[in-house]
């Protein structure tokens, strides 16, 4: 058994069907009053529907949170928290209402309750990414991991195929990644594993039959261990590009997760064999890099990152950006090796070793 060091993080788990009912006795089993509602514009009206659900318990909602947690909105969010005096946050959406959550908890102090609505793994990490200046910087602090996670299966039937299937990837793309980090260990690869497997396994049922309840619980079970691997063993050269090409060039988060993470499997196979060997055996895949673009196409996902708004003039600076500083990753990271590996992931090749 190899040496290892676990550190668990605390908080609390509500996973079910109709869980949505117990917001409101989250936020007082908290010791808090006034819950501000967060959400995207596109989800205001299934957040205006929770306020009315929590009563007196939801103090204002806000509904601004976008991509890549823009500075300029977290400011807007503060500004309205303190105008209904709020004392704790209530995120409900995907990663980027649970960035916004996290960016008001870690300014203030409030406590948050996360509601995710699709497979990000955000609510499970205490992991920020915010934007300022077109940069994204990332910081890990405790008082960025949410305090309660309520996980209702119910909010996720109405999820769109494309996004389940771009969002699964997402999620896919945190455990691919914990299986070698630095910080990698075998409590977190057991999660892991079994993350990636639930999550292959649903999303082509999910494809076929987005109200399937069963692949939708399998879905949003895989996505929170594959969060709590994020949130345990960190990020390499995966995470690093996606949130370069995310901030810098302000492309879809899932969706530049999904392109990007064959090609980075590839890059890394050689430099950690054991765990493209684990990942591979959780896809049912002969190949990690290879079993991973498979899934990808066979769900219909984008390929390339032509197709999701990707400038190919960009390709130079991002590859710059990405060896700028250094960061620990299995193999060396070196600038003509990933302008190569982002060439390759801006024209859809088969994903290659380099």
């Amino acid at each position: 058994m190899q040496a290892f060091t676990y550190n668990a993080l605390p908080g609390r788990v509500v996973f079910g069907s109709g869980t949505l009912s117990q917001a409101a006795a989250e936020v007082q089993a908290l010791g808090c009053r006034r819950a501000l509602i967060l959400s995207t514009h596109q989800q205001r009206d299934t957040a205006q529907d929770l306020k009315a659900r929590m009563g007196s318990a939801a103090a204002g909602l806000f509904s601004g949170a976008v991509m890549h947690t823009p500075v300029a909105i977290t400011e807007q969010a503060l500004a309205a928290s303190r105008d209904c005096g709020a004392d704790c946050v209530v995120s409900l959406g995907g990663g980027s209402t649970i960035g916004l959550g996290k960016a008001i908890a870690l300014r203030t102090g409030l406590a948050q309750i996360v509601i995710p609505t699709t497979y990000a793994g955000s609510e499970a990490t205490p992991i920020l990414g915010e934007t300022r200046d077109g940069l994204k910087t990332t910081q890990r602090s405790a008082d960025i991991l949410p305090e309660v996670i309520l996980y209702d299966v119910d909010l996720t039937l109405s999820l769109p195929p494309a996004l389940s299937v771009t969002s699964g990837m997402n999620a896919i793309a945190h455990a691919v990644e914990a299986l070698y980090t630095a910080d990698a260990n075998p409590v977190i690869s057991l999660m892991a594993e079994d993350g990636i497997r639930a999550l292959a396994g649903a999303l082509p049922a999910i494809v076929t039959d987005p109200r399937n309840v069963e692949a939708r619980s399998d879905a949003l079970y895989g996505a929170w261990l594959c969060g709590v691997c994020l949130g345990n063993a960190g990020m390499a050269l995966h995470h690093k590009l996606c949130h370069i090409l995310g901030g810098s060039f302000d492309l879809p988060h899932s969706e530049t997760h999904t392109v990007l993470l064959p090609h980075v499997a590839a890059y890394n196979a050689g430099a950690a064999p054991e765990a493209m060997r684990r990942a591979a055996r959780a896809l049912g895949a002969g190949n990690a890099a290879e079993g991973l673009a498979r899934l990808a196409s066979s769900l219909g996902a984008p390929t390339s990152l032509r197709q999701i708004g990707m400038p190919q003039e960009g390709l130079d600076r991002a590859a710059e950006l990405a060896t700028q500083s250094p960061y620990w990753n299995p193999r060396k990271v070196e600038r003509a090796q990933i302008r190569a590996l982002l060439q390759n992931a801006w024209d859809g090749r088969t994903p290659a070793p380099l």
